[in-house]
């Protein structure tokens, strides 16, 4: 059940109403990505000066199937095809951001009095669940990973959109939806199948589920023509409100007075890591030939929906970013724990 009592129903209300004047204010100002700064910002202010605001799960997952599924329908066969010809460039950029986390686990062990077992998942550029879950098995502290996580992802997205329409970055995405027309008996239809791909894969307990699953489907049907209705704007309005409402929730009052010298390093430890990872960007597009904004969202160190719903507003190469992040995500995060036990294995033969 998503609200255990009616007081959970009405913070949710509570919180609701906050994300959407919120987003409201952001449209009137002109922010970038206004369905998700404007909630998660307002929301996270709102949570950590003692506001009871509640966000269930489910909301959260809905604003995760509104975003993949209207992703996966940029996938058509020109799409894949573009695709196929950067995928080493893909692996190079998910090497990257192995690298990236394991430096950051180094310079947060460093400047910070936590272990190196919470600073490696801490720093991992995996979702923040799937991170503190690993990162709890191996006895790492919980409360700490998912703190660097919300603070990571918090900074990519106050930081990234905000420094493209500051420089005025925009692009003229040769990519365009295979549906780009709301037909409401396909919509249904288009609802049923990638809903089914979200519980489907749950059932594996595949991470993300909610996003890969319904992008594993609007792709799939994208792939071979099959272009059943195109995702209302309020649909995707919405599920960025979501998302940006269930990242801010997660910001407590305890939050700012937890360890302050360990957020403060987390803090720079994002800074360094968005700055490199931009370098980086720059870089991959002087070798690979992508365009240089479009490189930088696909190699930040952001998760799916918010880099992907950048490029998506900015016409940035929205294909090229999604699978990026859609890549590095699930490889990271199903090889993280293999790779923890090889480092500490080789760290253990080298302190004999």
């Amino acid at each position: 059940m998503p609200f255990a009592s009616s007081s959970d129903l009405r913070s949710f209300l509570l919180t609701l109403l906050l994300g959407l004047a919120a987003a409201g204010l952001c449209n009137l100002l002109h922010t970038p990505l206004p369905w998700m700064i404007g909630p998660l910002f307002a929301s996270a202010a709102a949570r950590m000066a003692g506001i009871a605001l509640f966000c269930p799960a489910q909301v959260r997952q809905g604003g995760q199937w509104a975003i993949g599924t209207a992703l996966g329908l940029y996938f058509t066969p020109l799409v894949l095809g573009v695709l196929a010809s950067y995928a080493v460039w893909i692996a190079v950029g998910l090497a990257f951001a192995m690298l990236l986390g394991l430096a950051g686990a180094w310079l947060l062990s460093r400047l910070s009095d936590v272990d190196r077992v919470t600073a490696f998942f801490a720093m991992a550029v995996g979702g923040a669940s799937e991170m503190a879950a690993q990162g709890e098995h191996h006895g790492a502290a919980v409360d700490r990973i998912a703190a660097a996580h919300s603070l990571r992802i918090m900074m990519v997205v106050a930081i990234v959109p905000f420094a493209f329409k500051f420089l005025d970055v925009h692009g003229a995405d040769p990519f365009v939806p295979g549906a780009r027309e709301v037909r409401y008996d396909g919509l249904a239809l288009l609802i049923v199948l990638t809903a089914s791909g979200a519980l489907l894969l749950g059932r594996f307990r595949w991470p993300n589920n909610w996003v890969i699953g319904p992008l594993a489907v609007s792709i799939l049907l994208t792939a071979f023509g099959l272009n059943l209705s195109a995702l209302p704007e309020w649909m995707t309005h919405f599920g960025q409100l979501f998302i940006g409402i269930s990242l801010g929730t997660r910001f407590t009052p305890e939050f700012l007075h937890t360890a302050p010298r360990y957020l403060a390093s987390v803090a720079l430890c994002a800074l360094l890591a968005i700055l490199v990872a931009g370098g980086f960007g720059l870089l991959l597009a002087w070798a690979s030939g992508i365009n240089p904004a479009t490189a930088i969202l696909a190699t930040s160190p952001g998760g799916i929906a918010e880099m992907s719903l950048t490029a998506r507003t900015l016409q940035l190469g929205v294909p090229i970013v999604t699978a990026f992040h859609v890549i590095r995500m699930s490889v990271i995060v199903l090889t993280i724990g293999p790779l923890f036990r090889s480092l500490r294995y080789f760290q253990e033969r080298a302190d004999a």
